[in-house]
């Protein structure tokens, strides 16, 4: 018997075409799936039509919504999200959040629009379908599946603009190839522990991202604060480092009770506190906590979702301590 597949469909430039000198999307779920040719039995499930750069954190707990409902049905084999890229490897890491151990969701897409006559989303989505109906893939959580390559939700990130290899895995590479009609899972990521999508609701929390660069006065963090962030997340140079001007500021964010996360800008290894005067360990000596390999984007998410699920910000940042390793 034929796996069965359930493709929840949410827009993205594998569903765009040109129009009006623009690309738009267009294409229903349906279409998609006539254009990748696959034999296998798939229910589609037309979520939105949207470009993913549109996307807030409403259409995120839709989305992850729609994907727990597939993976709790019984008669549901396998799991494939198409998506916009531009935000993918955001909804693909909270969708692995909700996730229990046993499913691997796929998300796929294109950089090359739905009219042009080498497009690569067939030949993604082709790929995302076998991936997802191959018994030997179960149980990876969320995965991304581009170019013929497998990369874990937790370590992928789009790093190229409009090549069709756009994504990659910093530091740690892809868990998997696609050749042809064979699928080859070389490694098993870890599954950290997430949360339940009863704890959540809609992530109400304001969480902020803000970039570290030469000379930043932390104006950004202040606005922030006085925007009623509930969390903030430093994108800081290097190892994780501050200027001057944002140490100041998010001193009086730890003080005020608002957890700050710090990442790096940098697009491989982790960050870590270890510099003083005024570095990354003066920052952890402050009460900042450091995220680690995870970057700014997931990390915001990451404490969004934890400061639904608990009643403090103490409370949010020990939940998440788990996902915070180099």
């Amino acid at each position: 018997m034929s796996a069965r597949i359930r493709v929840i469909t949410t827009g993205g430039t594998i569903a765009s075409v040109p129009r009006g000198g623009a690309v738009s999307v267009a294409v229903p779920g349906r279409d998609l799936l006539g254009a990748a040719g696959s034999a296998m039995t798939v229910e589609v499930d037309e979520a939105m039509l949207a470009h993913s750069f549109n996307l807030d954190l409403d259409d995120l707990t839709r989305i992850a919504e729609r994907v727990v409902a597939a993976a709790a049905d019984p008669d549901v084999d396998g799991i494939v999200v198409t998506h916009g890229t531009d935000t993918m490897e955001e909804t693909a890491f909270f969708v692995d959040l909700l996730l229990g151990s046993g499913r691997t969701v796929v998300f796929t897409g294109a950089q090359r629009h739905a009219g042009e006559p080498d497009g690569d989303g067939p030949r993604n989505l082709a790929d995302a379908l076998r991936v997802a109906a191959d018994t030997r893939a179960r149980g990876l959580g969320a995965v991304i599946v581009m170019a013929g390559r497998v990369h874990a939700a937790r370590h992928a990130t789009k790093a190229h603009t409009v090549a069709p290899d756009a994504f990659d895995s910093p530091g740690y590479g892809p868990i998997g190839q696609v050749y042809g009609e064979r699928v080859h899972v070389a490694a098993r990521p870890e599954r950290l522990p997430g949360f339940a999508p009863a704890e959540l609701g809609r992530l109400e929390a304001r969480v902020d991202v803000v970039p570290a660069y030469l000379g930043a006065d932390g104006v950004h963090v202040a606005a922030s604060r006085a925007a009623g962030a509930r969390g903030l997340v430093l994108q800081g140079l290097g190892a994780g480092n501050p200027t001057p001007g944002l140490l100041s500021e998010i001193r009086v964010c730890v003080a005020a009770g608002v957890p700050v996360l710090v990442t790096s800008r940098c697009h491989t290894g982790p960050a870590v506190p270890v510099y003083g005067a005024g570095g990354g360990a003066t920052l952890e000596e402050a009460g900042a906590v450091f995220a680690g390999s995870l970057a700014a984007p997931k990390a915001r998410l990451l404490l969004a979702a934890a400061l639904a699920a608990e009643p403090g910000p103490a409370e949010a940042l020990d939940r998440i301590r788990p996902h915070l390793t180099i």
